[in-house]
């Protein structure tokens, strides 16, 4: 059984036992790809209410929950905790990536899936991760590479790990998908359309194939490996035909 198909029966028999039990059910923290899987399900799931959240706005690796209060009679509250992870001693703190921080949370034992986004601060780092296992990183999780460190809980609303958004301006042919999406890469129509044939290539959740696709205002993208974006349109056009595009760039 492929890969695929297991993602879809795991899904579907979370969907049948909350509707049948008129409780809230939760997937993992979904990747992007298996977050396109749920969006392709459509008619499948449509006995069921149900919506993706990761703990905020910007985050790629999202919950499904399935079930809403007009089902169960109260209000849906995903089971995501934001953690804070500080070095001991910041004047001997090396500096941490990503990776780093994914790392030694792997290392202790944790499926991916109970974990979400890492968002990574000047010293420090947060990452969203399912209710279960709080505690036990929380209590575990002393180091990262070299770098002895705390743990503590804070609020999903701290103002620290709100996504920052930047304008970026690109000056392109046409409002294509893989014209702009190479522009925002830096690279060569050939290699972005490599891209497109890896499927990385995400637009409003869900792997894009057709590499032609117009992008529309509010559209959001993302290529990974490189970010994400919310397309805003047209903003100028030059003498010589070309256009000056406008998006907002998640930092």
């Amino acid at each position: 059984m492929d890969e695929e198909t297991l993602v879809k029966r795991r899904i579907l028999d979370l969907a049948k036992r909350a509707w049948q039990r008129n409780i809230y059910l939760y997937t993992n923290f979904l990747s992007p790809a298996e977050q396109d899987i749920l969006f392709r399900m459509g008619r499948e799931l449509d006995f069921v209410s149900w919506e993706c959240f990761g703990g905020n706005e910007a985050c790629e690796r999202r919950m499904a929950g399935f079930g809403s209060e007009e089902e169960t009679g109260y209000p849906r509250v995903f089971p995501i905790r934001l953690l804070e992870i500080c070095p001991v001693a910041e004047k001997f703190a090396e500096p941490l990536t990503h990776r780093d921080y994914l790392g030694a949370l792997l290392n202790l034992g944790i499926v991916r899936g109970l974990l979400g986004d890492i968002v990574v601060r000047p010293k420090r780092a947060y990452v969203y991760c399912s209710d279960g296992i709080a505690d036990f990183i929380r209590e575990n999780l002393t180091r990262v590479r070299h770098t002895l460190v705390n743990v503590r809980e804070v609020p999903l609303t701290l103002e620290d790990v709100k996504p920052v958004r930047e304008t970026r301006k690109e000056n392109v042919a046409s409002e294509r998908l893989d014209v702009i999406a190479a522009a925002v890469c830096g690279c060569s129509r050939s290699r972005i359309l490599e891209i497109f044939r890896e499927k990385k290539v995400f637009v409003n959740g869900r792997v894009e194939e057709d590499h032609s696709r117009i992008l529309k205002e509010g559209d959001v993208f993302s290529v990974r490996g490189t970010g994400k974006f919310i397309y805003e349109g047209i903003r100028s056009e030059t003498k010589k035909g070309r256009y000056t595009v406008t998006l907002q760039e998640y930092v």
